[in-house]
C-alpha cells in the first residue's frame, strides 16, 4: 500500500515537472509571438511583411501544440487520481 502511494507520488510529482516546462514554453513563446506582430507592425517592406506572417503562423502553431499538451496532462492527471 505504501508503496503505491510513493509510486502515484512520483507521478504526481513528473507531470507537475512536466506541466511547469509546457507552461514555460508557452510563456516563451507568447512574448516571441508578441515580438513577431511587433515587428509585422513595423515592418513596411514587403519581404519583412512575407517573414513575419511565416513567423507567426510558426508560433501560432507551437502555442496551439502547448496547449493541447497540457490539456492532455491535465486528462491523464484526471484519471490517475
Amino acid at each position: 500500500m505504501a508503496e503505491a502511494v510513493r509510486f502515484r507520488g512520483r507521478k504526481a510529482a513528473r507531470l507537475d515537472e512536466e506541466r511547469r516546462q509546457l507552461v514555460e514554453g508557452m510563456k516563451q513563446t507568447r512574448d516571441q509571438l508578441n515580438f513577431a506582430y511587433a515587428q509585422f507592425n513595423t515592418y513596411t517592406d514587403p519581404d519583412l511583411v512575407d517573414a513575419c506572417v511565416y513567423e507567426i503562423n510558426s508560433l501560432q502553431s507551437r502555442y496551439s501544440y502547448f496547449v493541447r499538451q497540457v490539456k492532455q496532462l491535465e486528462a491523464a492527471r484526471e484519471g490517475a487520481v
